[in-house]
């Protein structure tokens, strides 16, 4: 039986994972915040298995749902919809995007947590915040491949996890549980996990916006699971927020 994949949030990182789920067998229903109009391209590309639809026609029609929107547009999420579902959150702080959000500068909260205070009847796993689009695609391995990665999820309800967990495997990653949700800062913004790993060295010489071009056209270097784990496990929390960086 094919499982459906809803998207709310069609950009670098929704478009990847609608790639990615296409090829694993997925049926997807793609939406954003301008229409499902906008969309055709996308889903002319991927194919038969994918449809346009509205953020909340999305959320109902997705066995699991990914929110990959802006962290400040978090609360147009379609709670009512969202209600009973798995919701993988891959949001990340950006002050400079988001504008200063008091509740996660004086870490009262996560992001995460805010995002499960906002769907208080889903059940959050964060997931897909650390690593760039292009390396997300491009480091996808079956089961058992010696270059297979690992991706940190972070949430509190078992089930959840173990959801969350087998859509990753579909994708071609290992999912490593290395947080619950009050913990989920561990695969964010300057934390030793948040994206580097996976681009591996980075070249010297390069002005801001060479390096950040690299970032963006680099295929990435497989991190295993295991070493996943370690980068979590020694993450300090820091200042919450960051400078726009290569994940969204």
């Amino acid at each position: 039986m094919n499982r459906t994949l809803g998207l709310i949030g069609s950009g670098m990182i929704g478009g990847t994972l609608a790639r990615l789920a296409v090829n694993a067998g997925w049926k997807v229903v793609l939406s954003n915040s301008r229409g499902p109009d906008t969309l055709a391209d996308l889903v002319a590309e991927l194919g038969a298995n994918a449809r346009a639809a509205t953020p909340a026609e999305a959320a109902r029609a997705g066995d699991i749902v990914v929110v990959t929107v802006p962290l400040h547009a978090y609360d147009k999420l379609p709670a009512a919809e969202l209600t009973g579902k798995t919701v993988i959150d891959t949001l990340n702080y950006y002050p400079e995007r988001d504008g200063r959000i008091a509740a996660l500068d004086n870490d009262e909260l996560t992001s995460s947590e805010l995002v499960q205070r906002h769907l208080s009847g889903a059940r959050v796993v964060k997931a897909f915040n650390s690593i760039g689009a292009k390396q997300l695609a491009s480091l996808a391995r079956p089961a058992g491949s010696p270059e297979r990665s690992g991706l940190p999820i972070a949430g509190d309800d078992a089930d959840a996890k173990k959801e969350a967990a087998e859509l990753l495997d579909a994708l071609g990653y290992d999912a490593v549980d290395v947080a619950p949700l009050a913990e989920s800062w561990r695969s964010g913004p300057n934390t030793p996990l948040y994206c580097y790993p996976y681009v591996g060295d980075m070249p010297t010489g390069l002005t801001p916006e060479e390096l950040m071009l690299w970032f963006f056209e680099t295929p990435g270097v497989p991190v295993p699971a295991e070493r996943v784990r370690e980068l979590a496990a020694c993450a300090v929390r820091g200042p919450a927020g960051a400078s726009l960086g290569v994940a969204q």
